[in-house]
């Protein structure tokens, strides 16, 4: 259906250049939201545009707060040697908002008055309702991806950036004991409302687990301030346990 849109969308007169300037702007931002940290080159390359063009639409995107300056991701560590680091960016906390929608208010709002009139407890059971409907809708896709925890991983992905989630996998430890894969969600259309009920993260990272058919760990969350939630997948199989089961520490 997505595909049909866009091809109704070309039948109509060409879009002006304000509109299409809007678009790639609109673009460079959610590569960052995916990706991030990301140099101009980076983008310039995921996208096919000029490192310059690239660096006008990250001015602008500066000005107006959408994006913000983190040191760039490297490879195992390794920094760039001499010289003047190039410049890396990743959604801002104004960035993110302004990929949501006015409906977070409402939700916050909305779950606040069920925690003060139901307890901290129906959160959590409402939650963990939400997960389960997830982990119902992308069952089937990630069972045909087989039982290798790699292919797995990639079908989450692959789900959660149907659902609007910006994700992305990354190979992790290679070589090592502690081999296994990072997914990055640049993303989440539940951050407000996961900034204040974290029932939310922890429903969704028990959610992975189960389909992912091992013990997975969250690293780092949007709703805490992160410019990224980010998950590790290991490859050898664990058992896949809830919040609920976890030792308390």
């Amino acid at each position: 259906m997505a595909d049909k849109h866009a091809s109704d969308c070309t039948d109509g007169p060409n879009p002006g250049p304000q509109v299409l300037d809007a678009r790639t702007r609109d673009k460079v931002r959610a590569t960052i939201s995916e990706h991030g940290p990301l140099t101009a080159g980076a983008v310039a390359s995921l996208l096919g545009l000029t490192p310059a063009a690239v660096r006008r639409h990250l001015d602008a995107l500066s000005e107006q707060g959408a994006i913000e300056e983190r040191e760039p991701a490297t490879a195992g560590g390794a920094g760039r040697g001499r010289g003047r680091p190039a410049r890396a960016y990743v959604l801002s906390a104004a960035g993110h908002t302004g990929m949501g929608s006015d409906y977070d208010h409402v939700a916050t709002s909305a779950l606040r008055f069920l925690a003060d009139h139901a307890g901290a407890d129906a959160v959590g059971e409402f939650a963990r309702q939400r997960s389960a409907e997830l982990e119902q809708r992308y069952a089937a896709q990630l069972t045909a991806a087989g039982d290798d925890v790699t292919v797995r991983a990639d079908a989450l992905a692959a789900a959660l950036i149907a659902d609007g989630f910006a994700a992305s996998t990354r190979p992790v430890g290679q070589g090592t004991p502690l081999a296994g894969v990072q997914l990055c969600q640049g993303h989440c259309p539940v951050q407000h409302v996961a900034a204040e009920f974290p029932q939310f993260c922890d429903a969704e990272t028990d959610a992975f687990s189960r389909l992912l058919g091992v013990h997975v760990q969250r690293l780092a969350t949007l709703a805490h301030g992160e410019h990224v939630c980010t998950t590790f997948i290991p490859l050898s199989v664990v058992h896949a346990t809830t919040s609920d089961e976890r030792p308390s520490r």
